[in-house]
């Protein structure tokens, strides 16, 4: 992996916790008599990127002018409001770049940071290495011609490496303090044979684009992104192995991450470095007021986080989740915090082919519906599943947790942003207009015997690539820089909370066998069995299920009409005893009584108002 950056804009270092910026390259290329001056660039009232002259005596990123000219008077400070020279530098740069990558997988990061996957270059290169010419080896860039490349000294990193002075040369072993395996043999080889490739590029780019650049070499973009700023500006930086602990001694990853304040770590926010510097030193962390979004005045280390008391991914959840917190952060963080950064490169950037419309489409209906059920499934609790007979045998699939949905999308939206065409003077308009067309959400979503991969084929298949030639009819000609599926009017199912959309009444039905079993009668029962046949002789409470013992005549005509179950209601007084009296449930509401002055039929409950309706004058 390798990652370059253009010195002079978006340039990140880390100097005493402070991340600076230098987009003043343009400015230098242009008058390259900058470059040896203090020199910043003014957005509204910040500044915004400063040269490393200007660095040197004390600017900074995000510092306010006003300070900035108190602490370098002599500096010369411009407005860069505009940025579309720097995308076009950045577009350019980027352009340019990816043609070395033989897999295209090339992400641009900001305006000027680029990574690159050349594991197949180095891959290929390994294999046509010489071991006993290694002093003049050569790198290959076309599998087609043989003669197209460079030569390199294979004995040795080619820049700098982490950590320093530890860059041991081969074949007689890795003998600089760490052990001599096969593993660590090839991981060295690998990143050797692509520091010296990332040597050629930087020259490559420095002689046809007249951009000085940074360059860092490692496994992952996370590791690559930190080490690259070790050695700045116009240089590179390789981390050597071993990458994980041998024995007692932690790898190399371990110990270079430790020392990095936790807020520094890419993929760590703002408010998540926060919570965990709190949770470390129990309190809330100082904060140093000069700066525009604050800067930490207590340095928390990544180590001071992973060797806290319980630390894990489990805790890290607890302590990262909550509203505006996406769900697994916490494995994502304890990963971060390790070395762990299995993220890909993302060479998206347009789309122009059905083939690639098909392939996007795919990726984000797996995404979609696997973030469907993780949101919107809820596993049914023990408690409330159907209460089983003393002894009876688990099945199969009453064993397995029921999972019920709390809500359902209603709406299913696909979004796209095409670029617009070129201009008649050949300039083509920046815009961030995006169309979507919308359609009812399929069905089959909410298909839980199904796997995602089954029902996403039926989903693009059956839905989204006709909804997205509803948004394109064209067969050809349009360019898409932006691709969104979204599922929208969710809908709470039922719930037993009143902002569902009904009340959950399944449980009251699973419970019910087991509750009114006692009092459950049948055709044939006798009455007496009821009264006395329970184990113990008891007699079932019915004052305290809210009924009287009725006569037992009644009883038997009751049974007699009712062929079930017999309901019966407290007639008891105020007094506490039995009036003997049966309570009617019947509807009233139907009596009705013959208006004397109009002979018209009228609801009891209606007659005063009809009165009032006659009284009324003419």
């Amino acid at each position: 992996m390798l990652m370059l950056e253009d010195n002079g804009y978006e340039d990140q270092t880390f100097e005493e916790g402070r991340s600076e910026d230098d987009n003043s390259f343009l400015f230098e290329k242009e008058d390259p008599k900058l470059r040896y001056l203090p020199f910043a660039v003014q957005q509204k009232q910040i500044i915004v990127t400063c040269n490393y002259e200007a660095r040197r005596q004390g600017l900074y990123k995000l510092q306010k002018v006003t300070e900035a000219r108190k602490r370098c008077p002599e500096a010369i400070i411009v407005l860069g409001e505009d940025l579309s020279p720097f995308r076009d530098a950045s577009k350019e740069n980027y352009n340019f770049l990816r043609r070395f990558a033989w897999s295209g997988k090339v992400e641009r990061l900001g305006f000027d940071e680029v990574f690159i996957d050349v594991s197949d270059m180095v891959d290929y290169n390994l294999d046509m290495i010489n071991p006993y010419t290694l002093h003049s080896s050569f790198f290959h860039l076309s599998r087609q011609d043989p003669t197209v490349g460079f030569e390199f000294d294979g004995r040795r990193i080619s820049g700098h490496s982490v950590p320093a002075g530890t860059d041991p040369l081969l074949p007689r072993g890795l003998s600089s303090g760490f052990a001599v395996d096969e593993e660590h043999s090839t991981l060295y080889m690998r990143l050797l044979v692509g520091s010296h490739l990332a040597q050629y590029i930087r020259h490559q780019l420095e002689e046809h684009q007249g951009y000085s650049s940074t360059v860092s070499i490692s496994t992952s973009k996370l590791m690559s992104k930190l080490v690259g700023n070790v050695n700045k500006p116009k240089a590179q930086t390789t981390l050597l192995p071993p990458y994980s602990s041998v024995g007692t001694s932690e790898g190399n990853v371990t110990q270079f991450l430790d020392s990095h304040d936790i807020g520094k770590i890419p993929g760590i926010g703002f408010k998540s470095a926060q919570r965990l510097r709190d949770h470390v030193l129990g309190r809330p962390a100082a904060f140093d007021a000069g700066l525009v979004y604050g800067g930490t005045k207590e340095n928390v280390t990544v180590k001071d986080v992973r060797l806290s008391a319980s630390m894990g991914f489990d805790l890290l959840e607890k302590l990262l989740g909550g509203p505006g917190f996406p769900k697994g952060l916490g494995l994502k963080v304890w990963g971060l915090i390790n070395g762990v950064d299995d993220s890909e490169e993302d060479s998206y950037i347009k789309l122009d082919t059905m083939t690639a419309v098909d392939k996007e489409l795919r990726m984000l209906s797996r995404s979609l519906l696997s973030r469907i059920r993780a949101d919107l499934l809820c596993v049914v609790n023990d408690s409330e599943a159907p209460v089983k007979e003393a002894g009876a045998e688990d099945e199969s699939p009453d064993s397995l947790p029921t999972r019920q949905w709390l809500a359902y999308p209603r709406t299913l939206r696909l979004t796209t942003r095409p670029r617009p065409p070129l201009n008649l003077d050949g300039i083509r308009s920046r815009t961030f207009n995006r169309i979507s067309r919308s359609c009812d959400m399929p069905s089959l979503v909410l298909n839980l015997s199904s796997s995602i991969e089954e029902l996403s084929e039926r989903l693009v298949q059956g839905t989204l690539i006709p909804l997205f030639h509803k948004l394109h009819p064209e067969k050809s000609g349009w360019v898409l820089t932006l691709m969104n599926l979204c599922a929208t009017n969710i809908s709470l199912t039922a719930t037993n909370v009143r902002d569902g959309a009904g009340q959950d009444i399944s449980k009251m039905f699973r419970r019910q066998e087991n509750i009114v079993k006692n009092w459950k009668v049948e055709d044939g029962t006798d009455v007496a069995t009821i009264n006395t046949g329970l184990e113990g002789g008891d007699k079932p409470n019915l004052e305290a299920a809210g009924a009287a013992d009725p006569e037992p005549g009644a009883f038997t005509d009751c049974v007699a009409d009712r062929n079930g179950a017999s309901d019966f209601q407290n007639s008891l007084d105020s007094s506490g005893e039995d009036n003997d009296i049966w309570q009617s449930d019947e509807d009233t509401s139907h009596i009705e009584d013959i208006c004397k002055t109009c002979g018209f039929p009228v609801p009891i409950f209606a007659t005063a108002a009809h009165d009032r309706f006659h009284k009324l004058p003419d």
